[in-house]
């Protein structure tokens, strides 16, 4: 048999060891190239490219791949 507690948690202990779980918004930076805001250590989307470098190929607006 596994271990139980001895007392209820009371739900302001519980809060306070929970206090730490919580969701972080992702860090944005502005691309150099283009200037919108994009994810850190990743391709911008608009533009494709990272750390100065073409990466993806840019998609025009007229095709339709």
């Amino acid at each position: 048999m596994g271990a139980l507690p001895k007392q209820k948690v009371s739900k302001a202990r519980q809060g306070k060891r929970r206090s730490h779980l919580h969701l972080e918004l992702p860090r944005l930076e502005t691309c150099r190239q283009c200037g919108t805001k994009k994810v850190t250590h990743h391709v911008c989307p608009e533009c494709g490219t990272y750390r100065g470098k073409q990466i993806l190929p840019i998609k025009e607006a007229g095709t339709s791949e």
